[in-house]
């Protein structure tokens, strides 16, 4: 099964994008690199399906017809491509990051690391560097908490449908990191860090693999902090697989991020609900009815979101027309969870 790769561009053809085009070509991967109204009209790359925002409109697809422009949620209708196409696996990435030949390896849905049982939030980047250094979406006041010792941990194999991997350079931090300390990180290069059931820890879309039996968590959603959209993604997804028993993973660097230019106290505005709401957000999704079905148990956590204010009350529009396209694609769920 050849993974489909998934990212979201404003820009032109750079070097990110080109060696991810080169290396989808050589490897035998799908590409699909999303537009937005930002993006140049004459967008040109060989290895790559681009869609504009007007091909967007004629795809058959609800959302695409409702999903705001100008937004990184419009990631989602790459993903409704792919699924469309066939993929069974789909990898995302950004346009700021370059592949190393390892982020070309196989994936595969089981994975061989060190078990995480700790309960509660975990820093994962401390078990990968010596650096002080947290994820972005990490709250603030476990930043302190110590991890426990690679040494202690209990190899293991596990099936992992979702695998966060991790990214050299200028890694996916939050801007309170960014504007204290000024270095490029260097993760080590160690197992697998699988979590156990009770074990949260925010990943992102940076470099992250999604395989078919948790893509409806691959939704993005589009009425929030634009800083927290896939972290908020990643508490949702992280609950429900919580209580299948399924597992996430955390692993070593396949990419280098020579970041985009940010606005750091923009990016800082856009965190702060963040800072403030995370821990909170993590115990509200503790409490939603946990349904086998991904549709239910969406449908209560982003009602909850939204009851708090946290995400826009439009959201729910958006993740029906999210669940009817994936219906219409031919993904649905039996009362176990799985695909039917």
């Amino acid at each position: 099964m050849k993974p489909a790769l998934v990212v979201t561009s404003i820009v032109g053809p750079n070097e990110p994008l080109s060696l991810l085009a080169a290396g989808a070509i050589k490897h035998g991967w799908s590409f699909y690199v999303i537009g937005d109204q930002k993006s140049p009209v004459d967008f040109r790359l060989a290895g790559c399906q681009y869609l504009a925002i007007a091909d967007q409109l004629c795809l058959p697809f609800r959302y695409s017809q409702q999903c705001p422009p100008n937004h990184y949620a419009r990631k989602n209708i790459g993903y409704l491509v792919a699924i469309r196409d066939g993929a069974k696996i789909i990898v995302e990435t950004d346009d700021d990051n370059l592949p190393r030949e390892s982020f070309w390896a196989p994936r595969e849905l089981d994975r061989e690391g060190v078990f995480l049982p700790t309960a509660g939030w975990t820093n994962v980047y401390k078990l990968f560097s010596d650096n002080s250094i947290w994820p972005r979406g990490f709250p603030l006041t476990e930043i302190r908490k110590p991890v426990p010792n690679r040494t202690e941990l209990s190899p293991v194999n596990s099936e992992c449908p979702i695998q966060q991997g991790l990214a050299d350079g200028n890694p996916d931090v939050d801007a309170i990191y960014r504007l204290v300390f000024d270095h490029d990180t260097h993760f080590t290069a160690n197992k697998a860090v699988i979590l156990g059931e009770n074990a949260w820890c925010p990943f992102n879309s940076q470099n992250t693999t999604w395989f078919e039996s948790v893509f409806p968590f691959l939704y993005l959603p589009a009425h929030c902090s634009f800083r927290m959209t896939d972290i908020w993604r990643s508490f949702v997804a992280t609950r429900w697989l919580q209580k299948k028993r399924g597992r996430i993973a955390f692993h070593s660097a396949t990419v280098y991020q020579q970041r985009n230019q940010h606005n750091l106290m923009k990016d800082f505005a856009d965190e702060v609900v963040g800072y403030l709401s995370n821990s909170e957000i993590k115990e509200v999704l503790e409490a939603v009815p946990w349904s086998p079905k991904p549709e239910v148990f969406m449908q209560s956590a982003y009602a909850q979101l939204i009851a708090r204010g946290w995400v826009g009350k439009n959201e729910l529009e958006l993740l029906a027309s999210w669940f009817a396209d994936l219906a219409n694609l031919g993904l649905r769920y039996n009362k176990d969870g799985g695909n039917l």
